[in-house]
């Protein structure tokens, strides 16, 4: 796949255009040849942007890059979910995935709870592969690559970032570098603590109402942060109304990067901003106007992908 072909491909989704289906299986051949390579706990630099879900909201990862700028000139953290709920979860996985591949020391992405198989035949991301290109290949590639995609972050070994949040199962950053993740998400231990937990004012552990991962207070952050030397846990996962949410004391932050959620919830979106010395800058953004969405296409013309 050469730089022109790929330049020519991103540009074509930054207008929100399918690509070829044969372009799609390329493409995520050679996504999931980098991420191999990557390692459960990829190890980041500063400065970065760090952000939370997208779901598939297109137009507003637009607004994410004009308010934080593009990449490859910004170096771009991305926690994980980025199809579902949304519209237009190809066209954004696909874009995340060209620019992964066209600039892999630029972006990081890592798995969120919605990258996965089960998932995502219930959410939308299933069903809109199949509308938009007619068949399950398209959606068969994209899930191959999600097995491949990194589980957690270390930002200058200060901010651990990770999807979800913490798991019984761990207390320390190098026994997650010890878990299998080419895999589905699992249904319980580790690997799906990481994606599907969620903090809360409480002490210990407790049960998840979301029948995966668990809830975890700011004793188990803080044990966690002194255990490995970390400063801040940076995650996603959870709908914040101002877009970022700081817990324990800034021990802990939720970064929510999908504004007006499910295009109702009346939320606005933020990114975290981290410059060289791993100062916080929160910038906020709210979803796109109405007159720069398309609508969403429910039909589209089958021989074009052909």
């Amino acid at each position: 796949m050469s730089t022109a072909d790929l330049d020519r491909q991103i540009e074509q989704l930054k207008r929100c255009e399918y690509i070829k289906e044969s372009e799609v299986k390329a493409l995520c051949i050679k996504a999931r040849e980098i991420l191999a390579e990557e390692s459960n706990v990829q190890l980041i630099q500063s400065p970065v942007t760090i952000c939370g879900d997208i779901h598939g909201q297109f137009y507003d990862l637009m607004e994410l890059f004009m308010v934080g700028g593009d990449c490859p000139q910004t170096n771009y953290l991305f926690m994980g979910d980025f199809v579902d709920r949304g519209y237009y979860s190809v066209e954004t996985l696909l874009l995340l995935l060209a620019l992964k591949v066209r600039y892999p020391d630029r972006i990081t992405l890592i798995r969120g709870n919605h990258e996965s198989r089960q998932i995502t035949q219930v959410y939308g991301f299933y069903d809109e592969c199949l509308r938009k290109y007619g068949s399950v290949n398209v959606w068969r590639y994209c899930t191959e690559v999600f097995d491949y995609i990194a589980l957690a972050a270390v930002i200058d070994n200060r901010i651990f970032c990770v999807h979800g949040g913490l798991s019984p199962s761990l207390s320390t950053i190098d026994q997650i570098r010890e878990v299998d993740r080419k895999q589905e998400v699992p249904h319980e231990g580790p690997m799906c603590d990481l994606m599907w937990s969620d903090p809360e004012e409480i002490q210990g552990w407790s049960m998840s109402p979301r029948g995966a991962g668990y809830i975890f207070g700011g004793d188990v952050v803080s044990t966690w942060n002194q255990t490995n030397n970390i400063e801040l846990i940076a995650r996603a996962h959870q709908l914040v109304m101002e877009g970022h949410k700081s817990m324990f004391d800034d021990s802990l932050v939720t970064v929510w990067s999908a504004p007006n959620y499910c295009y109702r919830c009346g939320n606005v979106a933020a990114i975290l901003e981290l410059d060289e010395h791993l100062n916080r800058s929160y910038k906020t953004f709210e979803a796109a106007p109405t007159e720069v969405r398309g609508p969403p296409s429910k039909n589209p013309i089958m021989d074009y992908f052909l």
